[in-house]
């Protein structure tokens, strides 16, 4: 039988069987799985979204620039030239 039951000789618990194989690799995804949860925590709390600021950051000005652009209200030309007269 593949399973001896669920105590050895020295009485501690052995998971033989289909489990062993699948023990490492469940431990090595769930340490992954934190440390991308970890990341993904440091750049959220970090990049704008979590204080409610629009744009991660941008000046206001050249968003409303892209919103003109956007809608057709100004030139190609225009919105380069104003974007870089912002400084971006």
């Amino acid at each position: 039988m593949w399973w001896n039951g669920p105590y050895t000789d020295t009485g501690h618990w052995m998971m033989w069987g289909w489990w062993m194989p699948f023990h490492g690799i469940l431990s090595l995804l769930l340490l992954i799985l934190v440390v991308v949860g970890i990341v993904a925590l440091i750049r959220f709390l970090f990049s704008g979204r979590a204080r409610g600021v629009p744009g991660h950051g941008r000046s206001p000005g050249l968003e409303v620039l892209e919103e003109r652009y956007a809608k057709g209200e100004i030139q190609r030309d225009e919105y380069l030239q104003k974007k870089r007269d912002l400084g971006s």
